[in-house]
């Protein structure tokens, strides 16, 4: 089964200079936990995500107003991705060894097309795999814990 059968399609997203609000308020309206960070509206060319987490470590735990920069507190860098035509187990492998529960799914140019989460997995993989898949992103440490 390939990434594009399970990922959910064209994601909201919001540029570096969008507010943690926004980025908030598209989390509550969807119910997700996760908001990719794209160049801008002209490129989906992904920069990095936003998370449900980074918001309340880096910016209510830390004391910072709700419309500080998206840019100031998204996770970036080497975030992992995968491709729409991929298969299901490399998605698997990536999120249980970077330890996170979604991916953004980008084309061969790195543009934002799509992302999966491990309830999207879950639902539609093979019972052993994703079983597993759980068991790694669960385990102790990762470096997103930091």
């Amino acid at each position: 089964m390939k990434i594009q059968d399970v990922m959910t399609p064209d994601p909201s997203f919001v540029t570096p200079n969008a507010t943690a609000r926004e980025a908030a308020r598209i989390m509550k309206d969807e119910d997700v936990g996760i908001v990719p960070v794209v160049e801008g509206e002209g490129s989906r060319r992904l920069l990095g995500v936003i998370t449900d987490r980074d918001i309340a470590i880096r910016i209510v735990a830390e004391g910072l107003d709700a419309d500080t920069a998206v840019v100031q507190v998204m996770t970036s860098g080497n975030v992992a991705t995968c491709t729409p035509d991929a298969d299901v187990d490399d998605a698997m492998d990536t999120m249980s060894s970077e330890q996170v529960r979604r991916v953004p799914i980008v084309d061969e140019r790195g543009s934002l097309v799509g992302i999966v989460a491990q309830a999207d997995i879950v639902r539609k993989a093979d019972d052993k795999k994703a079983e597993h898949t759980v068991e790694g992103i669960s385990a102790p440490g990762g470096r997103h814990t930091q």
